[in-house]
């Protein structure tokens, strides 16, 4: 038998883990269960839906495990009957108690979207654009009972390029991960695990739709950070009258103006000065449309937004980003 071949239970639920079971399935190693969060309501409909890695699992005839929590005797006690060599936990979703954490022969590893221990959570994708960093990766740690705290196994970089928005980033690192958890399998006894700078460490909150209001009173640096760290979800937006402006994307401008007010709008650019600097939108959607550019803007709706118009703002004290 292969030495390196594993007998392993994966935990995960959306796409991100799903590409990491994609290649474990095409590895040599055995997976004997999945572990994925319940089937949850999704769509217009609310049809109660399979996660992406449930989905992958069905299709390959894996046993799938949908456990609301871990904390029962009863699931504890499933999950470590199954005698597994190894956990591996990619966006699962639940938190694994110690008897979990103790029951595969050598522990579970994660998979986490960022180099710890810069951001800890769960948005650290997203949170890693909005605050400005230049660089983001994978690391795969040993997991232990804290958030994110676990001894560090392994890390690959890479760099988080001027316009990356979080759908670039996350899949740049769905694309990262697999090999490096792969590598971290094949070297696992032999890799010396390094303990994490607690000092070092953020944490990476939960992406809140209330953060997604522009406040245009913000630097135009930091709303263009804003606006790329929440696409696809939840898209950022300002206040057009009483509907809801979203933008999509936008380019940095060195025009100048009132906070808020649109100053320059034609097919190719539609211009809102912030407290610094300006943005130039790219891509923005009315209530009911689809995303346009702004020339398709300009077709129909320019009477809505010429230059001068004011766009809403947050009240002071409720400035987000």
């Amino acid at each position: 038998m292969n030495s390196h071949r594993r007998r392993l239970i994966f935990a995960g639920t959306p796409e991100f883990a799903a590409a990491h079971l994609r290649a474990l399935l095409a590895s040599e190693h055995d997976i004997v269960a999945v572990y994925t969060q319940p089937d949850r309501p999704a769509g217009r409909g609310k049809k109660l839906t399979a996660s992406p890695v449930k989905a992958l699992a069905q299709e390959h005839d894996l046993p799938v495990y949908q456990p609301a929590s871990l904390r029962a005797a009863e699931a504890q006690a499933e999950l470590a009957a199954l005698g597994a060599d190894v956990m591996i936990v990619v966006a699962y979703g639940l938190i694994l108690p110690q008897a979990v954490l103790n029951a595969p022969r050598l522990g579970c590893l994660n998979v986490h979207g960022s180099i710890l221990p810069r951001w800890r959570g769960a948005a650290p994708i997203q949170r890693a654009i909005e605050a400005g960093d230049t660089h983001s990766g994978v690391t795969i740690m040993q997991m232990d009972a804290g958030l994110d705290t676990g001894a560090m196994l392994l890390k690959r970089e890479c760099p988080i390029q001027t316009n990356d928005t979080a759908s670039d980033l996350h899949d740049r690192l769905a694309e990262l991960g697999p090999p490096a958890l792969l590598d971290t399998l094949a070297q696992l006894e032999d890799l010396t695990p390094e303990a994490q700078d607690d000092s070092q460490a953020n944490y990476a909150h939960k992406i809140e739709k209330a953060e997604a209001v522009l406040d245009w009173r913000l630097p135009a640096l930091q709303l263009h950070r804003q606006i790329r760290a929440f696409n696809p979800f939840p898209i950022c937006y300002t206040l057009l009258d009483d509907d809801r402006l979203r933008i999509h994307s936008a380019e940095l401008c060195d025009l100048s103006g009132e906070s808020g007010t649109v100053v320059a709008a034609d097919r190719e650019r539609l211009v809102i000065a912030c407290g610094e600097a300006s943005l130039a939108v790219t891509r923005l959607q009315l209530p009911g449309k689809k995303a346009m550019t702004p020339a398709e803007f300009a077709n129909g709706h320019s009477h809505l937004c010429p230059v001068g118009t004011r766009l809403g703002l947050p009240p002071q004290g409720e400035q987000h980003g």
